[in-house]
């Protein structure tokens, strides 16, 4: 079969690079249109961006245009890092096979790996992707313990595989309840913000474990034995939540009672991006260790690789069963040549050290606005993985999706990516690559102020307003119909009227 390409003229981007651009947009767009599963969807889909290079913190389009990008935490040392670009390129010119075969890369990088975890997690499994990841850590907990059921947080989401669409309420809160797996248990996410147990509570960490307690004794009730509980360290496609402090250790003790296993998430916020630890899960305490942890996204600074750490029991119960594991790509040399690079990069350019600093900055410039905008309800998160939780009314929290999306599209318009997410897609999340600025932070929030503004003059929101409301009443309540899952159209801009007029439209999330 013959291709036909159809050329453009490859633009420069600076002196020494060319945009890697085959198709003018618009066939790229036909083509993905027509090869590409239509459940594959693309960010900012009224006017997708066609990306062509990246460096550091900045994405580049096929016209040279300079992008900054918050959304990144897979490019975690930032894009195309040299280092890490290298160390996989000259791996490559010599040997790339299974894991079946001896190689000092495997072991090299699973002991470096481990230098970073408590001592008693010492067993490394190599796969390919966070999906592949949390799989495995479930088929652990189920060999280990013999039992089945999981508990799994509301609005968690761990992955794409068919195991994991069952223990994520992300995904599966749109089937029936005849479509969902039936052992699969989902407590209330920890939020102290909006959830069940609030900011006000006198101990919202006992009170979120006791519900997993309750369900724990629940399901022993119907007959069921708790395999495991899985949660993300810090809850990312949930809105960027931070479970109190104590909250995983007094779970731990509820589900190991059980006979259960602990499994922390750590795909999308490990390596340091949360600046006080290397693992998010210590911000629950320099003593509380899981049972299984699973890493992936940043782990590879964009080449696909994962890994699960257990300890040597689960590891040992995993091999009894007499089925041997064997994963084809998982731990070959390229990869743990550049997993291993990765790890140099963190701590040869202080990223730990930056997410602390850079993220303590962003944070306070992020409260300076909720002091000023009536639209920003709460602002939460650690390093260089930040929410800002946008709210129309602070009294009643009725989540303003419609103006967060709108914050995006706007932020697209000044050359900056940013996503929201959550379960009412009002929570504008910041997780850039680990390189991110004082400067960026600067950039990002001028243009979120300035947005914000527009937003509130068209609106009538005033801030004075909110605080009245808000003192006028010793307890937020949610009603009933702020609770659901509803995502209402986005605030469009009508081009030919005064910027910033809020009109309804259905803009396409991001």
């Amino acid at each position: 079969m013959l291709l036909i390409f159809e050329p453009v003229e490859r633009k420069a981007l600076d002196n020494s690079r060319m945009a890697a651009e085959v198709f003018v947009k618009t066939k790229t767009i036909d083509l993905r249109k027509k090869h590409i599963g239509p459940s594959c969807k693309i960010f900012f889909s009224q006017d997708p961006l066609k990306i062509v290079r990246a460096k550091g913190q900045y994405m580049y389009d096929e016209k040279g245009q300079r992008f900054l990008d918050c959304i990144n935490n897979v490019a975690h040392v930032g894009h195309c890092h040299p280092d890490v670009v290298k160390a996989g390129a000259q791996q490559m010119e010599l040997l790339n096979t299974n894991s079946r075969f001896l190689h000092d890369n495997l072991v090299l990088y699973a002991q470096r790996l481990q230098a970073t975890l408590p001592d008693k997690l010492s067993v490394c499994y190599f796969v390919n992707s966070g999906s592949e990841a949390n799989d495995l850590a479930l088929r652990l907990a189920w060999q280990y313990t013999g039992h089945k059921d999981i508990i799994t947080l509301e609005n968690a989401y761990h992955g794409h595989l068919s195991s994991l669409i069952d223990i994520s309420p992300y995904k599966f809160q749109h089937l029936s309840d005849a479509e969902r797996n039936q052992p699969v248990h989902v407590a209330p996410s920890p939020d102290v913000y909006r959830g069940k147990y609030r900011a006000d509570h006198p101990d919202p960490a006992s009170a979120y474990a006791d519900e997993v307690k309750d369900m724990i004794n629940g399901v022993h009730e119907k007959g069921g034995t708790i395999a495991a509980f899985i949660a993300e360290s810090l809850q990312s496609c949930g809105g960027q939540v931070i479970p109190p402090t104590g909250y995983f250790q007094q779970v731990a003790q509820h589900v190991r009672k059980a006979g259960g296993l602990f499994i922390a998430d750590e795909v999308q916020v490990g390596f340091g991006r949360i600046g006080t630890h290397f693992w998010a899960f210590h911000l629950q305490g320099e003593d509380f260790v899981p049972d299984i942890v699973t890493m992936g996204k940043p782990i590879g600074n964009g080449h696909p690789m994962s890994c699960v750490v257990t300890t040597k029991e689960v590891a040992e119960a995993f091999m009894s069963s007499g089925m041997e594991y064997f994963n084809t790509f998982g731990g070959n040399p390229v990869s743990c040549a550049i997993g291993t690079a990765v790890l140099d990069v963190i701590a040869k350019e202080d990223l730990q050290g930056n997410a602390l600093r850079v993220g303590g900055y962003l944070a306070s410039l992020l409260e300076q606005q909720k002091e000023k905008h009536p639209l920003v309800g709460d602002i939460r998160g650690r390093g260089l993985f930040a929410g800002v939780e946008l709210v129309k009314d602070r009294l009643t929290l009725a989540p303003a999706t419609a103006e967060a999306q709108e914050v995006i599209y706007r932020l697209k318009e000044q050359y900056i990516l940013l996503s929201a997410d959550g379960p009412h897609r009002n929570v504008l999340k910041f997780k850039p690559p680990m390189c991110f600025t004082k400067e960026d932070a600067d950039l990002v929030v001028g243009q979120i102020d300035q947005i914000l503004t527009e937003l509130e003059e068209a609106l009538g929101l005033t801030l004075q307003n909110t605080l009245s409301s808000e003192n006028g009443s010793s307890k937020r309540k949610l009603p009933t119909q702020e609770t659901g899952h509803e995502c209402h159209g986005a605030l469009a801009h009508d081009r030919g009227s005064s910027r910033g007029v809020p009109q309804q439209a259905k803009r396409l999330r991001t």
